[in-house]
């Protein structure tokens, strides 16, 4: 990659981090992005996940402390998002390029969708949460941690607005649980691109401190 392409990349995720630590759906435009600079599909979405993991602790340091984090929910939802996020993150090494491309399109069109529907996502609280509303709460958080472990793209964003609707949470406390619940998903899955030999780490150490400063 030459330098030009370097810089602009690092501009771009740096830019998408400071944004996208509270909106989320960075790995909608950065992943797209690698793409365009001729980055191998498989490289460029394991290289990506791995600098989300420093994106998500940068986001998640401005929390520790402020008393938002539910500790009792927090030890389960990790445990389902390992679990989901490791088998999001090995599908990848069956999945081939053009369908990887043709995955995160799709996932780019959908969150666009899912945001349009869910404006006043973070603005409303819900009054009271049912034992229904528990129960999917946590299937979505592990279908959404598989597609986490794969993609990522939008994944923080559909979480946050999920468990503003059905754990009743406040937007504040969302953005700090999931930037958690992040921080174990990028994690798993990071680990297994590592195994599989996919992540580009030269790229990978210079965008993940790009991240974190953006974060």
């Amino acid at each position: 990659m030459m330098t030009a392409e370097l810089i602009l990349l690092m501009i771009l995720f740096f830019v998408t981090s400071a944004i996208g630590v509270v909106t989320g759906s960075n790995s909608l435009i950065t992943v797209p992005a690698m793409f365009q600079f001729g980055i191998d599909p498989k490289t460029a979405v394991a290289t990506n996940m791995f600098g989300l993991l420093f994106l998500s602790i940068g986001g998640t340091l401005p929390f520790l402390g402020k008393g938002v984090i539910d500790r009792q929910r927090m030890p389960k939802l990790v445990l389902i998002t390992l679990v989901g996020s490791a088998i999001g993150a090995l599908l990848v090494g069956y999945i081939t390029g053009s369908a990887l491309k043709i995955i995160v399109s799709v996932s780019m069109i959908a969150v666009s969708i899912f945001t349009l529907l869910k404006r006043d996502a973070g603005i409303k609280k819900a009054d009271s949460i049912s034992a229904k509303s528990l129960i999917i709460a946590y299937i979505i958080t592990f279908f959404m941690a598989i597609y986490g472990g794969l993609f990522s793209g939008g994944y923080v964003t559909v979480l946050t607005a999920s468990y503003i609707a059905f754990f009743g949470m406040t937007y504040t406390q969302a953005i700090a649980e999931t930037k958690i619940i992040n921080i174990f998903s990028s994690a798993v899955a990071s680990a297994i691109f590592m195994w599989q030999g996919l992540v580009d780490y030269k790229l990978g150490l210079i965008l993940a401190v790009v991240m974190f400063i953006g974060a």
